[in-house]
């Protein structure tokens, strides 16, 4: 796995994240991705609530794929910086049970 997995992949040819400019604090929702595990989606959030302690471990969506060999799992945490974000998703990524985690859409600030 590389850093350019921890980026949103969707769109080659579709705007490049470092492009967009984000007003932090906001609220910054995820899509992480890793091989269907019972505890995939607790490690995922454990991990997020280490970087949010306000994040509600409970409001984590989590979606099978078809063929149940993979979990994603959806959630917004409340960003306050770009440090934060990239502690995240190296937290993630040195799980080894992390495949993807991107931007899931767009980050609102209040």
């Amino acid at each position: 796995m590389n850093d350019r997995s921890f980026r949103d992949l969707r769109s080659e040819a579709g705007p490049n994240p470092t492009d967009v400019t984000i007003t932090f604090p906001c609220d910054y929702p995820i899509k992480v991705v890793g091989d269907a595990a019972e505890d995939f989606a607790a490690t995922v959030g454990l991990i997020v609530k280490r970087h949010d302690p306000g994040f509600d471990i409970s409001k984590l969506e989590v979606v099978n794929s078809r063929n149940g060999r993979f979990q994603s799992v959806r959630l917004t945490l409340w960003a306050t910086g770009e440090e934060q974000i990239t502690a995240l998703f190296n937290d993630l990524k040195a799980t080894g049970v992390v495949s993807q985690a991107c931007v899931a859409g767009h980050a609102t600030s209040h």
